[in-house]
């Protein structure tokens, strides 16, 4: 990265260098003026030194107004240069982002505690607190403890250990509904979407280890 940048701008500051050197010279005009003086000394008249006067006038005119444009130039390119540097380096850290971002959606959310209390219906989540309903609460213990013993539930499943019914007696659109509610629920989209897995076919899980789960 560092030795791409440093390729960009020695490439900008060898154009910006080219083009200083291209530019006509600032006192060229004034050159032709005091030029046309020593050829033509026989330009004696008040209108013929009038008219030198003016052309000398113009020559400074042009001298100045040449130096401002080489000074808006040299502006030019360097927020240009600066412009390429972030561009890049946005594009570099968005590239990083995504990259960590793809690890974390294959390998889960890392927790190192999920503390469920029902009493509190609260749930510590890596020391962060979640408050919850109590119909989520129901529906995050269930998972855990399905997933304390490797297993995957059901829309119907879940919705069969809450009720109290077997699990043929149920909806699964019940059980998915308890899922989106309870997702909802802890707020942040990322967490909820990884916490809780969806696994095609087959249903529902919490995507962490076993061992760092607790209920009081």
């Amino acid at each position: 990265m560092v030795a791409g940048i440093g390729a960009i701008v020695l490439i900008l500051a060898i154009a910006a260098v080219m083009l200083f050197i291209n530019l006509p010279d600032a006192n060229a005009f004034n050159g032709r003026v005091e030029q046309l003086f020593i050829e033509n000394d026989t330009l004696t008249g008040n209108a013929e030194i009038k008219l030198l006067e003016i052309l000398a006038g113009s020559g400074t005119a042009f001298s100045d107004t040449l130096a401002s444009y080489r000074l808006v130039i040299f502006v030019q390119l360097v927020f240009a240069t600066a412009m390429l540097i972030s561009a890049i380096a946005f594009l570099v850290m968005l590239i990083a982002l995504n990259r960590r971002m793809s690890q974390i959606e294959r390998k889960g959310i890392e927790v190192n505690s999920l503390l469920i209390s029902r009493d509190q219906k609260s749930v510590y989540l890596n020391n962060f607190e979640f408050k919850l309903t109590e119909a989520a609460i129901e529906t995050l213990s269930v998972l855990a403890e399905a997933r304390m013993d490797d297993e995957v539930l059901s829309g119907a499943e879940i919705e069969g250990v809450i009720s109290g019914r077997h699990a043929s007696e149920c909806d699964e659109a019940a059980g998915a509904t308890r899922i989106k509610r309870l997702r909802d629920t802890l707020g942040n989209q990322m967490v909820s979407e990884l916490l809780v897995k969806n696994i095609a076919r087959k249903g529902y899980m919490l995507a962490i280890d076993k061992d760092v789960i607790r209920m009081v």
